[in-house]
């Protein structure tokens, strides 16, 4: 550390634990988070997540940065550009990071056409992040996550929601418990595979619906193929398959479709 309190060396306590936090085990272990960049601090703060620490670095700060550092909360750390990047997991950081205790949301108790949205396995960060971008535009009540797949709270999840993924509640789940939770509320579920004799837009989406997705290569076990109403995405070209965030997507705005043809209004978030 310079006389300036700006941490310069790599083998700061500082350094060496953001280095090990990257790692899922690490971050369960101490029952934290990794929040990188202003948008994502911005709307964790705004779902009433403080930091521990905030980890500045001036120099690397993009205009949004600049504008939002001031209000974030949490005491300040500030890093060099070298220990900055060496603890970032982006190309390009913009010069803010947080470390904070891991959230532990609950389900809220579902209106009459609440939309859920269960991930089954999903592996990729990336599809993750955009489903949940997707699920909090649509207004969706909430998301459940089956099996041990993606970290809902993993830094690249929650860089590719943008942050939504602090927008609505994500549960992590049992299947039996998710399965009892859902059958005890009413809510059908909607299978999305690609062997289902029904396309979506002909499916009824009103209601409490959950929409069930699986892995891309796996698809999803019989137990939640076997749901009261499979659906499927058609595919006419040559491709076999369809990415699994764009096929929640058009099931999700699907629903939003019938709920406003229904009742000649869009649905709000329960």
């Amino acid at each position: 550390m310079t006389g300036e309190g700006v941490i310069t060396s790599l083998q700061n306590p500082h350094v060496k634990r953001l280095v090990r936090l990257r790692g899922r085990r690490e971050r369960e272990r101490e029952g934290v988070i990794m929040i990188e960049g202003a948008r994502e601090l911005s709307r964790a703060a705004a779902a009433g997540i403080t930091p521990q620490t905030l980890y500045l670095c001036p120099p690397l700060f993009s205009p949004e940065a600049r504008e939002v550092a001031p209000t974030l909360p949490g005491p300040p750390v500030h890093l060099s550009r070298e220990a900055f990047e060496k603890v970032s997991g982006r190309e390009n950081p913009d010069g803010l990071l947080g470390v904070a205790p891991a959230p532990a949301p609950s389900l809220p108790d579902p209106s009459g056409d609440a939309i859920l949205v269960v991930l089954h396995g999903l592996e990729k960060p990336g599809n993750m992040g955009a489903i949940l971008r997707t699920a909090d535009a649509a207004g969706v009540s909430g998301v459940i996550v089956l099996g041990r797949g993606a970290d809902p709270y993993g830094p690249n999840v929650i860089r590719a929601s943008q942050g939504s993924v602090f927008s609505l509640p994500v549960v992590a789940l049992e299947e039996g418990d998710a399965l009892e939770w859902l059958v005890e509320r009413g809510f059908t579920r909607v299978a999305c595979t690609p062997d289902a004799p029904r396309v979506y837009w002909d499916a009824p989406l009103t209601g409490r619906v959950a929409l069930v997705l699986g892995a891309e290569h796996e698809g999803l076990p019989p137990e939640w193929r076997a749901a009261e109403l499979p659906v499927r995405v058609p595919m006419h070209g040559a491709a076999d398959s369809l990415n699994v965030a764009t096929a929640a997507a058009l099931v999700l705005y699907e629903c939003l479709r019938q709920r406003r043809v229904a009742g000649g209004q869009a649905r709000k978030r329960c």
